[in-house]
């Protein structure tokens, strides 16, 4: 029961991460001033970082049962 909570937001974590990968890549592929392409590299990487910490803490609470406590509000 809890593993079909996990799907979703593994996948779309996984996804966001091809996503943002793409934007790494094309970051890495242009010609740009250093500092315009280091800011353009940290961005998505710092975004993936975000996604796995919530995608981590989201399997936390499916683990903990703490999502039903959510519904008595």
């Amino acid at each position: 029961m809890k593993a079909k909570k996990m799907i979703a937001p593994i996948i779309i974590t996984i996804l966001l991460i091809i996503y943002l990968s793409f934007f790494i890549w094309g970051w890495s592929c242009i010609n740009a001033p250093f500092g315009v392409k280091l800011i353009g590299l940290l961005i998505p990487l710092f975004l993936i970082g975000v996604s796995m910490f919530v995608l981590i803490e989201r399997i936390k609470e499916i683990r903990s049962g703490e999502e039903d406590d959510l519904s008595k509000y």
